[in-house]
C-alpha cells in the first residue's frame, strides 16, 4: 500500500512560510508509545525533505528497530504543515511543524510507525466502501507546582462541571483555543469539567486519520500552553483518588462513499441505528477486553475504569447509561438523523491516539463483516447493581488491571492483526514491563494499611 504524498503540493507551503520568517521545521512522529519525536531541518532543507525524505536512526526511538537496522527516513505530510504559534518566552517563533509518516530503506512503509497502523484500518474500511469518521474528547487537568517546583497534582482552581465563577483557567483554555486553531484545529467547545482542576475542549468531527493527527498535536499543544502559565497540563488517566478521572470518549460513525450519507443512520429504528452500526457496535463490545490494554494502557487507567465516577467498567450499550462502554448520543433537535454515531467511552487520553482508532475500527469492521448481532441496551445504571445481578444479566466486565488487559490483548487476533507483529510484540512487551515493575512495588497504602496491624 502506497502513501500518495504529493510533493509539489507543498512546495507553495514552504515558500510562503520562509516568505513569513519561518527558519526551521520540525519533522514530528510518535513512538510506539504516543510520544511526540521531532528532528529539526532548516527551511531551506523543507523542499528537499517533501521530495526524497529525511534519514533519521530509529535504533534509538521506543518500539522501533534494532541497532543492526536503524536507519529509516520521514516523509512529510504536508497537509499538516503549520507554524508553531507559541509567543516569545515558550519557545521561538519562526518555527513550524509537519506530521511525517516513516519508511524504510527500501521504501516501503514502517510496519511499526503508529500512523501506518491506523491508515491500514482506515484503507480497510475505504475498501469496504466507507470513510471511517471520529471525533475523540480528551479530558484533561491543570496542576499547579509544588513549593519547590516539581509536578504535583494540585488542581489549578476548584471549580466544577461548567462552572464559571471559580473556574481559574478561563484564560488559559482561550490560550489553548487559539493555539490550537492556528495549528488548523478547528474548536467546537471548551468548558470545565467535573473535578477539581478537569478541563474538556473538544474538536471538529473528521475522518480518523486527520483527527488522530490532531490529538496527537493537542496534548503537544496544551502542554505547552499551561507551561507559559506556569502551570502542567496532564493526560493521566487518574491522577487523584477519589474524584472523577479523564476520558477520551470516541464518537464513530461510517461514511458510504457510494451513497454520500452517514452508514449508521436509520430514521426507522428507535435509535436512529442502522443495521450496519449495529454490526459495528456488536464488535467493539465483542472485542472490548482483548482491545482495552491499546485503548487505556497505563497502570494508572484501571484506577479510572471502576465504578461509580462515570467511566464504563460494563460491555454494555445505551442512550441514557453512562456506565455502558457505547452510548448513542441523541441527535440535536433541528439536526439531521445524519449526525448519528456511537460514543465508545472507555478510552483515556493516555493512549497512542493512532493505535487506539486501529483498534476500534479493526473491531467495528470486524462485526460488520461477520454479521454480529447488538444485544439489547441496559439503559439502567449497572453501577446500583449487585455482582449477582449484573452476572445473572450476563454482562460482562472490562479487565481490572494492566496484566489481566495484555492477558486479553494476547487472545484477540482481530486486534493482534490491527495492530500488525512488530506493534503487537513491542507494545506487550513494554506494557508487561510496566506491570511487573508496579506489582513489585511496595506503596505508601498498604505500608499504612497493614505494617503495624501485621
Amino acid at each position: 500500500m502506497a502513501i500518495a504524498h504529493e510533493a509539489l503540493d507543498g512546495i507553495d507551503k514552504i515558500e510562503a512560510a520562509r516568505a513569513a520568517g519561518v527558519r526551521s521545521v520540525q519533522l514530528q512522529f510518535t513512538d510506539i508509545i504516543g510520544h511526540v519525536k521531532s528532528v529539526s531541518i532548516p527551511i531551506h532543507q523543507m523542499e528537499n525533505s517533501v521530495r526524497h525524505g529525511t534519514w533519521f536512526d530509529g535504533s534509538s526511538i521506543e518500539g522501533f528497530t534494532r541497532i543492526a537496522e536503524s536507519d529509516q527516513y520521514l516523509m512529510p505530510d504536508m497537509t499538516t504543515f503549520a507554524e508553531i504559534p507559541w509567543s516569545p518566552g515558550s519557545g521561538p517563533r519562526g518555527t513550524a511543524r509537519v506530521i511525517c509518516d516513516v519508511f524504510t530503506p527500501r521504501g516501503e512503509p514502517f510496519t511499526g510507525d503508529p500512523r501506518w497502523v491506523l491508515r491500514r484500518q482506515v484503507e480497510r474500511a475505504k475498501a469496504l466502501g466507507y470513510v471511517v469518521n471520529t471525533g475523540p474528547e480528551l479530558e484533561f487537568f491543570l496542576f499547579r507546582r509544588g513549593a519547590d517546583g516539581g509536578i504535583e497534582p494540585l488542581p489549578h482552581d476548584q471549580a466544577g462541571y461548567f462552572d464559571s465563577s471559580t473556574d481559574l483557567a478561563m484564560e488559559i483554555r482561550q490560550d489553548m483555543v487559539d493555539a490550537l486553531e492556528a495549528f488548523g484545529i478547528r474548536v467546537e467547545a471548551a468548558h470545565h469539567e467535573v473535578a477539581h482542576g478537569q478541563h474538556e475542549i473538544d474538536f471538529e468531527y473528521a475522518d480518523a486519520l486527520r483527527t488522530a493527527d490532531n490529538a496527537i498535536t493537542f496534548k503537544y499543544t496544551l502542554k505547552a500552553i499551561a507551561q507559559r502559565h506556569g502551570l502542567y497540563a496532564t493526560f493521566m488517566p487518574k491522577p487523584i483518588h477519589g474524584i472523577n478521572g479523564s476520558g477520551m470518549h470516541t464518537h464513530q460513525s461510517l461514511y458510504s462513499i457510494a451513497d454520500e450519507r452517514n452508514a449508521f443512520a436509520d430514521a426507522t429504528n428507535p435509535y436512529g441505528l442502522s443495521d450496519l452500526a449495529r454490526s459495528y457496535m456488536a464488535g467493539i463490545l465483542a472485542h472490548g477486553r482483548g482491545m482495552i490494554a491499546v485503548l487505556a494502557p497505563l497502570v494508572n487507567s484501571y484506577k479510572r475504569l471502576v465504578p461509580g465516577y462515570e467511566a464504563p467498567t460494563y460491555l454494555t450499550w445505551g442512550r441514557t447509561n453512562r456506565s455502558a462502554l457505547i452510548r448513542v448520543p441523541k441527535v440535536s433537535p433541528g439536526r439531521s438523523i445524519e449526525g448519528t454515531r456511537a460514543e465508545v467511552r472507555c478510552p483515556d487520553p493516555s493512549s497512542n491516539t493512532y493505535l487506539a482508532f486501529a483498534a476500534m475500527i479493526a473491531a467495528g469492521l470486524d462485526g460488520i463483516e461477520k454479521g454480529m448481532v447488538l444485544g439489547d441496551p441496559v439503559e439502567e445504571s449497572l453501577f446500583e447493581m449487585d455482582a449477582a445481578t449484573v452476572a445473572s444479566k450476563g454482562i460482562r466486565e472490562l479487565p481490572g488491571t494492566l496484566g489481566e488487559a495484555l492477558d486479553e490483548l494476547e487472545r484477540d487476533d482481530v486486534i493482534r492483526e490491527a495492530l500488525g507483529d512488530h506493534v503487537f510484540s513491542r507494545f506487550v512487551e513494554a506494557k508487561r514491563t510496566e506491570w511487573d515493575e508496579y506489582r513489585s512495588q511496595v506503596s505508601d497504602w498498604e505500608v499504612e494499611r497493614y505494617l503495624e496491624e501485621f
